[in-house]
């Protein structure tokens, strides 16, 4: 026995990521489970469907029904639950602090035990104080998380690329950053000393010091993993006026060594003077032809293809200028609004007739086609949105993208749209769900929903989950035929798109998170 002892603790790094592995593996086994869900939609395409089967089409915070455990959060959520190795990342704000050492407004990224919704870890994070507009009040930490193994992937309120332990403190402070009491005490007061329920950061990237960003609002970003390469949207905007670019030069797409943190590469489109609002749309990757594409939707409205860099190339030191860093280079670009301002866009803020697009959500690849949803900002733009299906053809240097169809969304649109079974799922501002046929672009069906949408449909098990700003959740069967299922009123607003993992799908709304399994 002592000897069986000795041998699991010499080899339990590899025992533990071999069991990673075949957890990342897994197929759907008999009982209707498929697997983690590490991050936000699928992996490189970004398709907000699920492998999952046996999932929830009703239940009943009150009597309990279909719930397994329900947690409060803060009272604002916009993060997406991501689940994965027996824990549930959340993003939210203090306003309902877990820790009395941390008062007043913060951002908050809470780890929580995949059985029963037990606090296992938080990362606190707090205001930056420069500028409302650069961290806006009680927003939280609103990006969702990126795992890969042992190592959670974040973009915090501050506009910071940070790589956490996934079991924080608890097995010690690892990774060459251990300046976390400072990091997460606000300016001016002593440093805290972190304890057994403080996140452990392994590096951190400034986004505002290293890349030269102007962030705005609040940070929205899931990060894309290529090997060794972190890919994603800078998160810089306008400033407090909403008129003025501050940092013209600033990256709209920055990639970041995963095991560093060391700034590799930035865009040099130039894409940030002509930024409506902020960079808020994540990166997907896909293949086309010979060439390894990182799929963009940039603040300005245009669609990008860049090439994905070497995982060999040179890790730059992390004093190196940001002008020496290697540029990604550009494959095509496909404008959806080509007739829209593309000059001083920012006359056109008030004006809810006419004016630049934006993209919110992110695009969606499948084969040679991508699918995008864009059109006014919700907040300063014009009255009209649309989601399109766009075809990349030939590759490197000779590709190009057209676009196969385009549809008409009511108002305004936050959404990524869901792929499933040739059926196109697209929810919008104008309070409507709609089913699309993915091929040609032609309506099946639209329901009517409560509420504007800023969360994505999610499908999984045959049924489309989404909810709405004004607090209704609506579930419908994912066919050509309309078929509602089940509507309910949670009171609170959503924000998060819901996410499936393990059997168990879980619902966010502002202030309190539902996980939810069928009762045996």
């Amino acid at each position: 026995m002592f000897l069986l002892n000795t041998l699991m603790k010499q080899n339990l790094p590899r025992i533990q990521s071999l069991a990673l592995l075949l957890s990342a593996l897994a197929l759907p086994i008999q009982d209707g489970r498929a697997a983690d869900q590490p991050q936000w939609g699928q992996a490189w395409t970004r398709n907000m469907v699920s492998a999952e089967r046996n999932l929830i089409d009703s239940f009943d915070p009150e009597t309990g029904r279909n719930v397994k455990w329900a947690i409060p959060l803060g009272t604002e959520t916009h993060s997406t639950p991501v689940i994965a190795s027996g824990r549930v990342f959340i993003g939210t704000n203090n306003e309902t602090p877990r820790d009395s050492r941390h008062q007043g407004d913060r951002g908050v990224f809470m780890c929580l035990d995949e059985q029963d919704g037990h606090l296992l870890w938080q990362l606190v994070v707090p205001k930056r104080e420069e500028d409302p507009y650069h961290d806006w009040p009680k927003t939280g930490i609103s990006s969702p998380a990126t795992v890969e193994g042992d190592r959670v992937y974040l973009v915090s309120n501050r506009g910071e690329v940070v790589c956490l332990d996934i079991h924080g403190m608890a097995n010690g402070n690892d990774g060459p950053y251990q300046d976390e009491g400072r990091h997460m005490t606000p300016p001016g007061e002593p440093a805290m000393m972190p304890g057994s329920l403080d996140a452990d950061i392994l590096w951190i990237l400034d986004l505002t010091r290293t890349a030269g960003i102007w962030s705005h609002d609040a940070a929205h970003s899931s990060i894309l993993i290529d090997g060794s390469r972190l890919y994603l949207n800078s998160g810089t905007g306008v400033d407090n006026t909403h008129i003025v670019i501050r940092t013209p030069d600033a990256p709209s797409l920055v990639v970041v060594d995963k095991y560093t943190g060391a700034l590799l590469a930035r865009d040099r489109e130039q894409i940030a003077p002509t930024i409506f609002h902020c960079t808020w749309s994540s990166p997907a990757l896909a293949t086309f032809g010979s060439k390894k594409t990182i799929v963009f939707a940039g603040g300005n409205g245009v669609v990008y293809g860049f090439q994905a860099l070497s995982q060999s190339l040179e890790k730059p030191s992390p004093d190196q200028p940001q002008t020496d860093l290697q540029s990604l280079t550009k494959l095509w670009q496909f404008d959806p609004d080509p007739e829209a301002p593309k000059t001083e866009v920012h006359k056109f803020n008030r004006n809810r007739r006419e004016g630049p697009s934006n993209i919110y959500g992110m695009p969606v690849v499948d084969g040679d086609r991508i699918y995008v949803a864009g059109g006014g900002d919700i907040f300063w733009g014009k009255n009209e949105a649309w989601i399109k299906c766009i075809q990349i053809t030939g590759s490197g240097d000779t590709s190009s993208a057209s676009e196969i169809w385009s549809f008409p969304l009511g108002k305004h649109v936050l959404s990524t749209p869901a792929l499933h079974e040739g059926m196109l799922f697209i929810a919008d501002c104008e309070r409507q769900l709609h089913c699309l046929d993915a091929k040609t672009g032609k309506p099946y069906w639209t329901q009517a929903i409560k509420g504007d949408v800023w969360a994505s449909p999610y499908v999984a098990d045959g049924k489309v989950y989404l909810g709405t700003r004004s607090g209704e959740f609506t579930i419908m069967a994912a066919s050509k035929t309309k078929h509602l299922l089940s509507q309910l009123n949670l009171i609170h607003p959503i924000s998060a798109t819901a996410t499936a993992a393990n059997g168990v799908l879980y619902v966010a709304t502002m202030n309190q998170l539902f996980a939810l399994q069928p009762a045996h």
